[in-house]
């Protein structure tokens, strides 16, 4: 397929052809429809893939919670909408306790893993890792290729557990045993559990296949003189970002295994002395305490695999957009390796409450505000990069800046939480969910949502709708902090999470009319995704068309290829590196792009 494009370079036009190119940028033969779109090994097309299944993913997730939002705003109330969706769960138009559980199981699930975490590593570690590198393609395209189609059936598995009989997992996304080891436990302990963790199983499987690949990508495979040191620091994000996942999924991949054999094989991993319905089981000798472990031996690194991209792409981003070098690229990557490092000896904090010894606890509560150093040094650096810049708000920037005040905001509760005599008053309570949604999840969609806004040129060849884009911004942001912000107070006054109906309890009735607005909140910020997603697929077809090479005036590597890159990125010689990426407004420049050479007496320190 030869798609013809024009491209301005330096103010005259050439013609240019799509060549397609084997792993060597040699031009081979035609591809099918199937080779190119569905089972391709071009990592441009498995990152749309990624991008477009964690779109997917992000509709349904999405609206899972503004379903329980309506119980949780108006219990007691009936809509017909829920009866429609739900059937039998339902029946009435109120949603049944047994299903509120599996919907905030579902939701968790969703948003944290195949959204968070397939959709914006999977996504933009595949765009971008070869185009900034300097290389045709990943270390192995077919290794590629699997990671998204074990990601594509880890959904499939998770999807399918919505429509058994006895209804989806409901043992919470992190689901403790004996709750999810005993399939008697509760209706949604059966076979929609069975059927989440071999999901999860999958999905773990899928995240090993590709951050093995990414870090190969990275150390092997970058082009002439793209030393570590000139790497843009998405590039570096999306390294420790990998060797988290490489050193932590397969933790949680024994803990899932252990816990089938639990289920179906008579073992007691998990379980001793447990009663159910006034019968004693057999099991003796294990502890859901080992599960606790095992889980968030990942469950805390999964907070920076999902958070360090963002960070990364942000990083970027501010930079083009302030037109200035990023501030302290070396103390960039430095704080970068420490989160990195502390992320993997952080975990029991989640586990204050679980009887652990005080003494340890204090252990770990020291880790956890050690962490807000090199979190505090990279907050320092962006404000500063943006400092007196020469500021474009394009939507990509608004989001970037915005991803900034929501790491700020809801990384300061964060501190609150980490100490271990607060956390017990707070622990379950929605002062965990206000925190973690804050500086987990909206941060992490703000930065999936600059991430989009910008390279979607490089994706499509097209723009997205800028008019749209600030909409979407706007009430995002404002909506994201009406409805989590508020839930601070609330968790402070005791009101616990996951509970079904609070208005039994009249020292929490004060909160009626504030989950009330959060509600209508959540409903306004659902209908404003939606209109995201309409720009972008939209976009994709009738956007307006990328004229030049690098629209952003960018100097890193992607933005050499052509406007739509065929299998192989580079028509001929891959471009050579002589800088680093952030040669913005030096000697009289606007950008310098880093292919051109360092003049005589050019400085390239950073």
């Amino acid at each position: 397929m030869n798609n013809e494009s024009t491209i301005h370079v330096h103010g005259a036009e050439i013609e240019t052809h799509e060549i397609h190119h084997d792993g060597n940028g040699h031009p081979h033969h035609k591809e099918t429809f199937i080779t190119k779109y569905i089972f391709s090994q071009d990592h441009k097309t498995i990152s749309k893939q990624f991008l477009i299944t964690g779109i997917i993913w992000a509709i349904v997730g999405g609206l899972f919670s503004v379903l329980f939002r309506l119980q949780l705003g108006y219990p007691g109330q009936s809509f017909a909408i829920l009866e429609t969706f739900f059937g039998k769960w339902a029946e009435g138009g109120q949603i049944k306790p047994e299903f509120y559980y599996a919907l905030v199981t579902m939701h968790g699930t969703v948003m944290v893993f195949f959204v968070l975490t397939g959709g914006l590593s999977g996504t933009f570690a595949n765009l971008l890792i070869p185009l900034q590198i300097g290389a045709r393609d990943m270390a192995s395209p077919l290794m590629n290729m699997l990671s998204y189609w074990f990601f594509f059936l880890a959904s499939m598995i998770m999807l399918s557990s919505l429509f058994v009989e006895t209804g989806p997992a409901s043992g919470g996304w992190t689901s403790y045993p004996p709750l999810s080891a005993l399939g008697q436990a509760s209706i949604g302990s059966k076979i929609g559990m069975d059927l989440w963790i071999t999901s999860m199983a999958m999905f773990v499987v899928s995240s090993l296949l590709g951050n093995l690949n990414y870090i190969a990508t990275i150390l092997n495979m970058r082009t002439k003189g793209m030393s570590m040191t000139r790497l843009p620091l998405t590039i570096w994000s999306l390294f420790f970002t990998a060797i988290l996942g490489v050193l932590s999924f397969p933790v949680l991949l024994s803990g899932f295994i252990l816990l089938l054999f639990d289920r179906n094989l008579g073992t007691s991993f998990y379980l001793s002395d447990i009663f159910v319905n006034g019968q004693i089981l057999p099991n003796e000798g294990g502890s859901p305490i080992l599960y606790e472990h095992l889980f968030w031996f990942l469950g805390h690194p999964e907070v920076y695999i999902v958070i360090l991209p963002a960070m990364g792409m942000v990083s970027e981003i501010l930079s083009i957009n302030s037109r200035k070098p990023i501030f302290g690229y070396m103390a960039m990557i430095g704080s970068l390796f420490a989160i990195c490092i502390l992320a993997l000896l952080v975990w029991a904090h989640h586990m204050f409450v679980s009887g652990m010894n005080p003494f340890l606890g204090s252990f770990f509560v020291l880790l956890t505000l050690l962490i807000a150093i090199p979190s505090s040094i990279k907050v320092f650096n962006w404000l500063t990069t943006i400092w007196r810049g020469n500021i474009r708000f394009t939507p990509a920037m608004l989001f970037a800046i915005g991803f900034v005040s929501l790491f700020i905001s809801g990384g300061l509760t964060g501190i609150w939480l980490g100490n271990a005599t607060i956390d017990i008053h707070i622990h379950d309570t929605v002062f965990v969910v206000a925190h973690f949604h804050i500086v987990m999840g909206v941060s992490a969609f703000f930065g999936m949502f600059a991430g989009v806004y910008h390279w979607f040129p490089k994706m499509y060849g097209r723009f997205m709708n800028n008019t749209l884009g600030y909409i979407h911004f706007w009430i995002t942001f404002i909506g994201a902090y009406l409805i989590f912000w508020p839930m601070h107070y609330e968790g402070l006054a005791g009101v616990p999470r996951r509970y079904l109906d609070r208005s039994i309890w009249t020292s929490f009735n004060q909160f009626g009319d504030l989950n009330k607005v959060i509600t209508i909140v959540t409903i306004v910020v659902f209908a404003v995704q939606l209109m995201f997603v309409f720009n972008f697929f939209y976009s994709i077809w009738k956007g307006r068309k990328v004229r030049t090479l690098n629209p952003w005036s960018a100097t890193t590597l992607e933005w050499t290829t052509p406007v739509n890159p065929g299998h192989g990125n580079w028509v001929g010689e891959i471009p050579e590196v002589h800088r680093w990426a952030y040669d913005y407004s030096k000697d009289g420049r606007d950008f310098i792009p880093q292919t051109e050479p360092v003049g005589a007496n050019e400085t390239t320190e950073h």
